[in-house]
């Protein structure tokens, strides 16, 4: 029974990477939120499907960090790749696909201050990681957090932002824990027009300089009245 189970399982996942998966990891790749993702498949595919597609993708490159950056920790994930023998038989076999990590970091702690360091886009802009190079910085993420903790004051908040990046930030299935995303362009946008509404507390890693930037409000006790991460 069991083996049928993984068998079954297999050949949907199987199914599945072969009519849209490895379409959704392209479009995301070229920076799509997943409601734009949807519209291009051309299989129907459901929208949790998507999400949690794109956001095993990102954790399998690096983009997303579910441990603090500079522990070290590697991140697995497992998939489905199928095998043929020398009759053109089909089987399929489980494979770990191993995510980053990176190495252990002993980090200066310091204080962002816009007096000092001008503004937080233009901060952060010069520290984004570019298409292809190394990654060069990370933010820690509390969406998860908020979103279930005050779900309408996490959705007002993120009124702030461009369309565009409401809809990234709202189409990914973000845990119930901090988590940490890549520092790109994007990422710069949505991080700095937060933090100019208060709406924005937390940490920027920067790799190279094995430094760890706090990002706080001038108030950081009065975040619309709760502690961020």
């Amino acid at each position: 029974m069991a083996e049928q189970e993984y068998f079954r399982q297999a050949l949907a996942n199987f199914t599945f990477e072969t009519a849209s998966g490895g379409a959704i990891r392209h479009l995301a790749d070229h920076g799509y939120t997943v409601d734009e993702i949807s519209k291009k498949l051309d299989f129907p595919t459901p929208m949790d499907r998507i999400r949690n597609t794109v956001w095993k993708h990102f954790l399998d490159k690096g983009i997303l960090l579910l441990d603090e950056p500079g522990t070290g920790a590697k991140q697995e994930a497992y998939d489905f790749v199928a095998e043929y023998d020398s009759w053109g038989r089909k089987s399929f076999r489980r494979v770990t696909v191993q995510g980053f990590g990176g190495e252990p970091i002993q980090w200066k702690e310091t204080v962002f201050r816009e007096e000092r360091d001008g503004s937080l886009l233009s901060y952060l802009s010069g520290r984004c990681g570019r298409e292809g190079q190394k990654i060069s910085a990370y933010v820690s993420c509390d969406f998860g957090l908020r979103s279930r903790r005050e779900p309408e004051r996490y959705l007002q908040a993120l009124k702030v932002l461009e369309k565009s990046e409401q809809d990234y930030i709202l189409g990914l299935p973000w845990e119930r824990r901090v988590v940490y995303h890549r520092l790109d362009q994007r990422m710069c946008r949505i991080v700095a027009g937060l933090y100019k509404n208060s709406e924005y507390q937390g940490w920027c890693y920067l790799i190279e300089e094995k430094e760890k930037v706090r990002i706080e409000p001038d108030h950081p006790h009065i975040l619309n009245g709760r502690c961020c991460i």
